[in-house]
């Protein structure tokens, strides 16, 4: 049988409702509409892209989108004191500062200027360390490990004691989604380009996630049977038979590795939707966060 489909799209909309929801009754109760403040340096198109479908979907559910450009010519100095201002502005809850940054800045020290109680991507060096601690709680949670997670507890219950193997080491998805799993009890190994025998590795996997950035890279003999594949990856190839010449893959051959897996991800509509309805939630509690 092929492997169950992971509607993340029809999750993500069901999240998005429980905030827009939440976010109403804040303001009939007389509370602080939340604010997202979105930082985009440069003029990276995907980036740009981004950041209009997070200030989209904030519009969506009632929450304040305040959005800040700044061209690529600008200095370390003046990105680290836009993000200052923002940290002091009582109407943003939460600071998006849109990665990758232009060459020549440093991404490490502009993360770490975001105050803790407004790092809604979770990326502060704090945050990620508290998610590296036993017996310590993030304020917030990377937005898409944490969709991914998400996912995966809606077909695995308990993943305490199971084998699960993160494809990539990246800050942003590879590290934290690790760190999540051993959270959740899983026995976790984070493969990389120095993995030996990768798909001997990847096989011993009840939950495997990729995301390594090359398209269809994990196939069919990659996969144990049955297990659930989170396919983080957005690839476009090249597709003469598309419409468009080309066309969106993630980092698994989806209709290969549905022949063995379990449960799985498509590309588009898996992880992606999932990133923004993680950080609308984040942005809310953020909000709630400031009153206590």
């Amino acid at each position: 049988m092929p492997a169950e489909i992971i509607d993340g799209k029809a999750v993500a909309e069901q999240i998005r409702a429980e905030v827009k929801q939440a976010v109403a009754e804040r303001v009939a109760a007389g509370k602080a509409v939340p604010g997202l403040a979105t930082v985009l340096v440069g003029d990276n198109p995907a980036s740009q892209v981004y950041v209009r479908n997070k200030r989209k979907a904030c519009e969506e559910v009632g929450i304040q989108s305040f959005g800040f450009e700044l061209p690529a010519t600008a200095t370390q100095e003046q990105v680290e004191g836009l993000v200052r201002e923002l940290n002091q502005d009582s109407r943003i809850h939460g600071i998006l500062v849109q990665l990758p940054l232009p060459d020549g800045l440093d991404e490490e020290r502009v993360l770490g200027a975001i105050s803790i109680q407004k790092d809604v991507d979770g990326f502060h060096p704090v945050n990620i360390g508290r998610l590296a601690q036993k017996g310590r709680e993030p304020l917030f949670v990377p937005c898409t490990p944490a969709g991914c997670l998400y996912l995966i507890e809606r077909v695995v219950p308990s993943l305490r004691g199971l084998n699960a193997v993160v494809l990539g080491r990246s800050n942003i998805v590879g590290m934290p989604m690790a760190l999540l799993l051993v959270r959740a009890d899983a026995t976790v190994t984070i493969c990389h380009s120095r993995t030996r025998d990768l798909p001997a590795v990847t096989r011993q996997a009840d939950v495997l996630v990729a995301a390594v950035g090359r398209p269809e890279m994990v196939r069919a003999d990659w996969v144990k049977p049955g297990a659930v594949v989170i396919d983080v990856g957005i690839n476009r190839i090249e597709d003469p038979s598309h419409p468009k010449g080309q066309r969106l893959v993630g980092d698994v051959a989806f209709e290969e590795v549905r022949q063995v897996a379990g449960y799985i991800t498509p590309v588009p509509g898996g992880v992606g939707p999932m990133t923004i309805a993680m950080l609308l939630n984040n942005t809310l509690r953020a909000a709630e966060l400031a009153e206590m």
